[in-house]
């Protein structure tokens, strides 16, 4: 991260406009609290991308509690299109004032430059390469693959600086750990698998039980609301025969099926995230909060 940082310090002179990718899934969660500090003082347009994956009305929520007098935000998607179209003339209006003086220099034809940043996996990669209209930045389903900041062309007049992930390096909030891993963020070979889709399953029965009934087959919400989280995993692993030998739940391939219908978004569309400034007794009902 310390690369990152420094990379963003550098380089933040050479560009114009901040453009922050958020997951629409963890909005809050994949913020990371060090980039407000790191880019004070420039223009910024945030994007809770993957916007087809989370639920409707939660997104059109972050946005309006993520924009201000300063900072711009739009749901995007770059697998449904959502939003692609929006972004160039947004980011032409957040710079209205540059350009206008640009004209009256005559230098009405300058590109723009922006810097693009976000946490590992939150999709990078594939806006530069809707925006440039083909596939120039390496697009992978897993963090960590863009490891330099690279140089990318549009063809509306805007220069795109697109940097490594920039994940913090310590979670003082073990829900915001557990969100991240959850969508993707972390590499799963370095995590316990079972534990992160034990959290999703607590996330899902509180927060989204009917999506959870219906995938799983599980009848009702009140046929298991007596079970305990651990009790309800295995239930959901027993729904769709996952057995080993002496009839134990096969819990491994039951974390990874939940894990991977999550993030394909077969369960429903799905935010994890709540807003920390609600009162505290809402976070710990609804289980977000430690």
């Amino acid at each position: 991260m310390a690369k990152t940082r420094r990379l963003i310090t550098e380089n933040l002179k050479h560009v114009d406009i901040v453009i922050e990718i958020l997951d629409a899934r963890i909005p809050f969660s994949s913020r990371n609290p060090e980039i407000n500090r790191l880019t004070e003082g420039k223009p910024r347009l945030v994007l809770l991308n993957k916007a087809s994956l989370a639920d409707a009305a939660k997104t059109k929520y972050w946005c309006k509690r993520f924009s201000s007098k300063t900072v711009f935000c739009l749901p995007t998607d770059c697998v449904t299109g959502e939003g692609m179209a929006k972004i160039l003339p947004t980011v032409k209006e957040i710079l209205a004032d540059k350009l206008e003086k640009y004209e009256s220099k005559g230098m009405s034809g300058r590109r723009l430059k922006a810097m693009v940043l976000g946490i590992p996996n939150v999709g990078k990669s594939s806006l530069i390469n809707k925006l440039s209209g083909n596939r120039k930045a390496k697009v992978e389903n897993r963090p960590g693959v863009t490891l330099d900041k690279q140089w990318f062309q549009t063809g509306s007049g805007l220069d795109i600086m697109d940097m490594p992930g920039i994940l913090w390096p310590k979670f003082d909030d073990r829900i915001i750990g557990e969100n991240l891993a959850i969508t993707g963020a972390i590499k799963d070979s370095i995590l316990n698998v079972e534990e992160i889709a034990f959290a999703l399953c607590t996330r899902l029965r509180t927060l989204y039980p009917e999506m959870l009934t219906a995938r799983y087959k599980l009848e009702s919400t009140e046929h298991y609301e007596d079970l305990s989280d651990y009790d309800l995993f295995e239930l959901i692993g027993k729904k769709r025969g996952f057995l080993i030998s002496g009839g134990e739940i096969d819990t491994e391939r039951t974390a990874n099926m939940l894990l991977d219908e999550f993030r394909a978004a077969k369960i429903g569309r799905i935010t994890l995230d709540i807003d920390p400034e609600q009162p505290k007794e809402e976070l710990d009902h609804a289980g977000i909060q430690s």
